[in-house]
Parts: C-alpha cells; structure tokens; sequence
C-alpha cells in the first residue's frame, strides 16, 4: 500500500506539476493572448488612422488634381492670350512698316520734289541776280542815253538855216565833215549805251 501510496503521491505530484505547469502555459497563453489583443487594438488603431490619413490624401489627391485640370485650362487660356497679342502685335508691327515704307516714300519724293525746287530756286535767283545787275546797267545806261539825248536836242535846237546851208554846200564842205564827225561821236556814244543781253 505504501507503494500504491507512493504512486498516488508521485502521480499527485505529478499532476500538480502538470497542473502547475498548465497554469503557467496557460498564464503564457493568457499573456499572450493579451498582448496579441493590445497588439490587435493598435494595429486596428493605426489601421484606421491610416484610413483615415489615406481619406484626407484622397480628398487632397482630388482637390490637387481639380486644381491642376484649372491651372491647365488657365494655362491654356493664357497661351491663347499670349498667342492673340503677338499676333496683335505682329500685325500692328507690319501695319508700322507699311506705314513706314509709306512716309519713307513720301519723305523721298518730297526730297525729290525740294532738291528740285531748290535748284528752280537757285538757278531763279542767279537768274535774279542777272536780271537786278543787267536793269542796273540798263538803267545807267539810260541814264547815259538820255543825257546823250538831250544833248543832241540842245544841239539841234541850236541849228540854223544858215547852219543847214553851210552843211549842204558841195563845194567846201568843211563843215560837213564837221557835222559828220559830231554825227559819228553821238552814234558812238549810243552804241555804247547800248543793252546787251
């Protein structure tokens, strides 16, 4: 009996530490077990912050992406300006040099016509001054003329019958060379008031 005894303590002990070792295995597992459910709750707390992280990076993605389709559309929008306005701008480029070629035309045949009134200009004024320098001289010499002139009528006012008839004679007509000499001076002295052109 003492052995059986024996046996039933051995197997008691035995069972104890079975049981001791069940109730340590189970506290592990039960360890574990908490652990893994704490784990669990965080991961499923980060999980859900990570949605929740991935929603606000989608609406952002969404807004981001609406902003981008308006700063294209508005970047196309402004390529079209900027493509009217140099266009705008060539043309008015080209309507100037038209413009331009137009003036540099006129500023030509107005040069044209100047060079050509300022050599009328020129040669009317040296004409002028031909025309001032030869009244000049015609004037003196008319003045000349007359004087010449009056002469001849003080002279001829001064003729005789006598005078006539001393001229006339053929036979000595010494005074006739005479008259003829005073006749030749005054033609002389006309001829050299004479106007030459």
């Amino acid at each position: 009996m003492t052995r059986h005894l024996l046996t039933v303590a051995v197997v008691l002990s035995s069972l104890a530490s079975v049981e001791a070792r069940a109730d340590a295995e189970s506290d592990k597992l039960r360890e574990a077990l908490r652990s893994a459910t704490a784990q669990t709750r965080s991961l499923e707390d980060q999980r859900s912050a990570l949605q929740a992280k991935v929603a606000d990076a989608e609406r952002e993605k969404a807004a981001l992406t609406s902003q981008i389709a308006a700063a294209k559309a508005q970047v196309k929008e402004v390529e079209k300006t900027h493509r009217e306005a140099v266009d705008e701008f060539n043309q008015r480029l080209e309507d100037r040099n038209q413009t331009l070629e137009k003036w540099k035309g006129a500023y030509e045949e107005a040069a044209t016509v100047a060079r050509t009134k300022d050599g009328e200009r020129a040669k009317f004024e040296g004409e002028a001054t031909a025309y001032k320098a030869s009244t000049k001289s015609c004037v003196a010499k008319n003045t000349q003329l007359m004087k010449v002139g009056r002469e001849l009528l003080r002279r001829y006012e001064g003729v005789s019958f006598g005078d006539i008839a001393v001229i006339n004679e053929p036979l000595i007509g010494a005074r006739r060379v005479e008259v003829q000499n005073i006749l030749q001076d005054y033609d002389d002295k006309l001829l050299e008031q004479k106007a030459i052109q």
